[in-house]
């Protein structure tokens, strides 16, 4: 089950307190072809095992937030920093 529009309405970054939107289909596959080849690491500095099915984009889009059996994962250091620009 999608999370609820009306919960991401509500939710932001910790960090910045900016707004979060669902991430599009490209930037999940691009996330997961990293998974899948062992390099994509969170904020932490751990390794992302596990493929992402759904996430939250910051809005400024350089942060997203894994989205785990329906429940965001707000926590600066499980986010994942995503490359912007050229």
């Amino acid at each position: 089950m999608p999370i609820d529009d009306e919960l991401i309405e509500i939710l932001a970054c910790p960090e910045t307190r900016q707004p979060v939107t669902l991430a599009p289909a490209e930037i999940l596959d691009k996330l997961n072809s990293e998974i899948d080849a062992g390099r994509l690491r969170n904020r932490g500095g751990d390794v992302v095992g596990k493929r992402i099915e759904e996430g939250l984009v910051r809005e400024d889009g350089k942060v997203l937030y894994i989205i785990e059996d329906d429940i965001p994962i707000m926590l600066i250091d499980q986010s994942i920093e995503l490359a912007t620009g050229s």
